[in-house]
C-alpha cells in the first residue's frame, strides 16, 4: 500500500519543457499474456492510437505464461526511462497476495500511467438447471451445502476469487473446480459438469444467445450493455458488490513523473477517440482512460478486495 501511495505526489507534478519530446523513439508495451486475450487486444487498439497521436511506434510485445509474472518482470527490470510500460489487468494486484515469493514487487516495483478499460464479468448457469438469477443459485446452494460447483480458468484467478466474495458474502458452500483457461469451463458448463462460473461477457454471450448458458447476474455497479436485462449482484441481492476486469498501464517504478503525466494525457486523448470508442466496445468493454492519481487510488481498492478474496479463499502458490 505505501508503494502505491508514493507515486501519488510523482503523479500529480506538472510535465516539464525537459520532457515536451517525449517519447523521441518507439516504446515497448508488454502484454504479459498471449495474443488475442482481453489485455492483448486493449494493448494493440491502443498502441495504434497512440502511434498515430505521437508519430512514433507504441510496439506491442507478448510475454506470456507464469500467471503474468514472466511478462510483469521484464518491466521491473526494464529501465526507469518511459519507453518500456506494461498493460495487464487484476492478476497483477491477485498476485501480490496469491503467491508467496515473487521476484519483483507489484505494488512497489510499478509507477501507475492510466486505468485504461473497465468491465463486469457475468455469472452463467448450466440452463439445465433451475436457477432463474442470483437469488436461486443461493437458495440451492443454502439448502444443498457443498453439493454444487463452480468453475474458474484457474486457482487464484479473478473469477475464482469473485465466487469465493460470493460465498463469503452470502455464506453458502460450493465446490471449487479450477480449469486451465476459460474455454474449458464454459465447454463443461454447457455439458451439465459444473452449476456456475463467473466468465467475461464477451466470451459468454454467444452462449448466452444460443441458449446454452443462463445469465444470473453481473458483478460491476451497473447492468451490462450487452446483458441489458441482466440485472447486478448486487441488485440481486448482495448490496455494495461490484467486481470487474480491467485493463491497465504501468512504467517500472521511478519513471520521471513528467513522462507519467504526459503518457497519461496521452493516453486519455487515446480513450477520448470515437473511432477507438467504438472498437473497444465492440470487445464488452467500457473504456476509461485516467489520470494516474485515479489510477493509484483504484489499484489501492483493488489491493484491499482482492487480498481479502485470496485470504478468505486460502489460495497459495509458490
Amino acid at each position: 500500500m505505501a508503494g502505491l501511495l508514493a507515486v501519488l505526489p510523482l503523479a500529480l507534478a506538472p510535465p516539464v519543457a525537459a520532457q515536451d519530446a517525449y517519447p523521441a523513439r518507439a516504446v515497448r508495451v508488454v502484454v504479459p499474456f498471449a495474443a488475442g486475450g482481453g489485455a492483448d487486444l486493449v494493448a494493440r487498439a491502443l498502441s495504434q492510437r497512440l502511434s498515430e497521436q505521437t508519430g512514433r511506434q507504441f510496439v506491442v510485445d507478448n510475454r506470456p505464461g507464469g500467471a503474468a509474472n514472466i511478462g510483469t518482470e521484464v518491466v521491473a527490470q526494464a529501465p526507469a526511462d518511459g519507453y518500456t510500460l506494461l498493460v495487464t489487468g487484476p492478476s497483477h494486484i491477485i498476485n501480490a497476495h496469491l503467491f508467496r515469493r515473487l521476484p519483483f514487487d507489484p505494488l512497489k516495483g510499478f509507477t501507475p500511467i492510466s486505468l485504461l478499460t473497465s468491465a463486469p464479468y457475468v455469472l452463467v448457469a448450466d440452463p439445465a438447471l433451475p436457477l432463474r438469477n442470483l437469488g436461486d443459485l443461493l437458495a440451492m446452494a443454502r439448502s444443498r451445502p457443498g453439493a454444487l460447483s463452480y468453475g474458474s480458468a484457474g486457482n487464484g484467478t479473478a473469477g475464482h476469487l469473485a465466487m469465493e466474495l460470493i460465498r463469503a458474502a452470502a455464506g453458502i458452500d460450493m465446490v471449487h473446480v479450477p480449469y486451465r483457461g476459460s474455454p474449458a469451463v464454459l465447454t463443461d458448463l454447457m455439458g451439465g459438469r459444473i452449476a456456475v462460473a463467473f466468465d467475461n461477457v464477451l466470451s459468454s454471450a454467444p452462449g448466452i444467445a444460443a441458449g446454452r448458458l443462463r445469465a444470473l447476474a453481473v458483478s460491476g455497479d451497473r447492468r451490462a450493455p450487452a446483458l441489458p436485462d441482466v440485472p447486478t449482484v448486487a441488485e440481486a441481492g448482495l448490496p455494495g458488490f461490484d467486481v470487474k476486469v480491467w485493463q491497465g498501464a504501468l512504467f517500472p517504478a521511478g519513471v520521471d513523473p513528467a513522462i507519467v503525466t504526459q503518457l497519461a494525457a496521452e493516453m486519455h486523448k487515446a480513450m477520448q477517440a470515437p473511432e477507438l470508442q467504438a472498437r473497444l466496445q465492440t470487445l464488452g468493454v467500457a473504456p476509461i482512460g485516467s489520470d494516474a492519481p485515479t489510477f493509484v487510488r483504484f489499484l489501492e481498492a483493488e489491493n484491499t478486495r482482492w487480498g481479502e478474496a485470496v485470504r478468505r479463499s486460502g489460495a497459495q502458490l509458490d
